[in-house]
């Protein structure tokens, strides 16, 4: 499979996303739900806390994909639905060093919402993974 990177500008570099990805040769391809910080009972995790539920829907992305024979660096396009946009954008580096660090450059849509499915919730991660 080949990845080429779309990119006509730089300004997005700082942020963590491209513009684009062209994939050639797709072999396999996952398009995962919406991950939150939900725990393996069903219920929200850390209500009021951005960074914590950032870090756990990641870490229940990362779930997923495993489970699917995937990893982060497969992942292509994230997108993010978030109650609070100041709140996201306050933890975005940390967010940002784990996608780095795990090898994942995507390309990325960020949508302020009034809700999500359970009203604690802050963010939901929604990814496509191509392998």
């Amino acid at each position: 499979m080949e990845l080429r990177v779309i990119n006509p500008w730089q300004w997005q570099d700082a942020l963590g996303f491209v513009q684009a990805i062209a994939v050639k040769d797709e072999r396999r391809s996952l398009m995962c739900s919406g991950q939150t910080a939900m725990s393996a009972e069903g219920q929200p995790m850390y209500p009021g806390d951005m960074a914590a539920q950032v870090n756990m829907a990641l870490d229940n992305l990362e779930i997923v994909l495993e489970e699917a024979d995937f990893k982060l660096s497969d992942v292509v396009r994230l997108n993010y639905y978030v109650t609070d946009v100041d709140a996201f954008i306050a933890n975005h580096s940390r967010m940002i060093a784990r996608l780095d660090k795990a090898g994942c450059r995507p390309t990325a849509t960020l949508l302020g919402v009034s809700r999500l499915a359970f009203p604690e919730l802050m963010v939901e991660i929604e990814a496509t993974a191509v392998a």
